[in-house]
Order: structure tokens, then sequence, then C-alpha cells
């Protein structure tokens, strides 16, 4: 048993599982908003099954592209694949079966989730190669991750309608701004490995202005998901707090000091998706 409890987290660090922090709120949010008609515990149950197996095929699929980029990376040497922990035959397997839990949980939502999941997969499995030809991967992987509430709202509703869009295009560029932060300590390696990132094409300061306005974009998308969905006025508290936490978000880095981009990238943006979570769920109640 504890050879497989073992075997189990070192899977679950290969993927950062607790990463899942970011996107899982923000899909329940957007279920939340959805489900003025309506929603079932089945539903919920199938949501999260799909969007593990959507992160888990995404992350295991990046760690297998990036294998050899890491073992030369010495911030990312030591992960799992580089330094032979598991093997890619295991990866691969743990992609394919996670790809497959996705198709089966839309399956289980409705016919056009499983219509779509093809497309999603296509998503989250195609960000891994971005970086590879353009500055603006960390925009793809923010369209990875804006994929979890627009499929939330499909599967409560059925159909697509603007609140979904705003919400995911607000995930897009939170996510595209604090990625751009965290490519920020890669600039040098990026550089010399022929990669392409906002740092390494325009230099950490300007990246940094970047990032920015990205989420400067993503306060004013989530300020306009309140005049399309029904929501008490204390949603607009939420979104404040969200502006007020990305702010000090960028206060923790600077061009010339990088030291605290881990707390930047997963402690602030935890508080943020988790705390947007409980904001809609109390304003969709009161509304």
């Amino acid at each position: 048993m504890s050879a497989l409890l073992g075997r189990i987290g070192l899977y679950g660090r290969m993927i950062r599982f607790s990463h899942s922090i970011f996107a899982l709120p923000f899909a329940l949010s957007s279920a939340v908003l959805a489900a003025g008609g309506g929603i079932s515990g089945r539903q919920i149950a199938w949501i999260l099954v799909a969007m593990v197996g959507a992160r888990s095929a995404a992350m295991g699929f990046n760690r297998l592209a990036d294998q050899a980029l890491d073992a030369r990376n010495p911030r990312t040497a030591g992960r799992e694949l580089p330094r032979g922990a598991i093997s890619r035959a295991e990866v691969w397997v743990f992609v394919l079966a996670s790809s497959a839990t996705l198709v089966v949980a839309a399956a289980m939502l409705n016919p056009l989730c499983l219509a779509l999941s093809p497309l999603a997969l296509a998503i989250v499995l195609g960000y891994s190669y971005t970086k590879r030809f353009t500055a603006l991967s960390h925009v793809f992987l923010g369209l990875a991750l804006a994929v979890a509430p627009v499929g939330a709202w499909l599967a409560i509703r059925g159909r697509l309608e603007a609140p979904p869009v705003a919400l995911g295009l607000a995930v897009l560029f939170w996510v595209a701004g604090f990625d751009t932060i965290y490519a920020c300590q890669d600039e040098a390696f990026d550089r010399a490995e022929g990669l392409h990132s906002l740092p390494a094409r325009f230099g950490v300061a300007r990246a940094l202005a970047l990032a920015r306005v990205f989420h400067l974009i993503a306060v004013a998308l989530l300020a306009a998901v309140y005049a399309l969905a029904p929501l008490h006025p204390f949603y607009l508290v939420g979104v404040a707090a969200v502006a007020g936490l990305l702010v000090y978000e960028h206060s923790l880095v600077r061009a010339d000091d990088l030291s605290r981009i881990d707390a930047a990238f997963f402690t602030v943006n935890g508080w943020i998706s988790l705390g947007y979570f409980a904001v809609t769920l109390a304003a969709r109640l009161l509304a």
C-alpha cells in the first residue's frame, strides 16, 4: 500500500496536481452561473472528472514534449521524467488514460460536450508546442485553461452564451499574465534554446509590463460578467478584491528581483481562483 501511495504521489507531483486550484474554481464558478435552471450532483461530479482528465492529459503530455528541454534547464532538471523516476512509456499510458477519461466524462454530460471533447484535447495538448514558434505561448496556455469555464457552462446548459465567453476570456488573460511573470525566470534559458516567450523576446521589464496589461484586461472581463449574468452587486466586491490581489502579485516581482516569483505565481493566484468562486457562489445565491 505504501508503494502504491508513493507511486500515486509521484504522478501527482509530475502533473503538479496542486495547480488544479487555478482552473477548477473557475469551472465551478461557470457551473454556478449556468445553474439558473437547476444543477445536479451528477453534473458536478462529471464536470470534475472531465477537468481532472483534461488537466492530467495536458500536464503529462507537456512533460513528454519538454523532457529534453527540462533535462537541460537547471530549474527543471529534477522533474520526474528527466531524472528517470517515471518512464516515457508510463507517461504515455497516463496521458492516453487521462484523455479517455475526459471523453467518457464528456459523453456522460451531453452530446455537445462529447462532440467538442476532441477539440478540447487538441487545445490543451497543443499548448505544449507553442513556445517552439510564438512568443504568445502564454496566451495559448490561457486558452487551454479558458476551456474549463466554457466547458462547464456547456455541460449544464448545452449551448454557448455570453457569460462563459466573458469568463473564459478573463481566465485567458489572467493566466497569460501570471504565466508571463513565471516565464521571466527562464529568460536566459529560452533565448539560448531558441524558445519563444515574452521575456525572451522583449526582456523581463517589458514582459512584466505586458503581464500588467493582461491582468487589467482580465479584471475588466470579470466585471463584464456582472452585466451578463444575474448576480448580486456583492459580486463587484469580489472583482475589486481580485484586482487588489493582482496589484499585490505584481508588487512581489521586479525586473531586478524575481526571488518571490513562487509566491506571486502560486499563492496569490490560488487565492484569486478560490476567492472568485466563493464570491460568485454567494452573489448567485443572493441574486
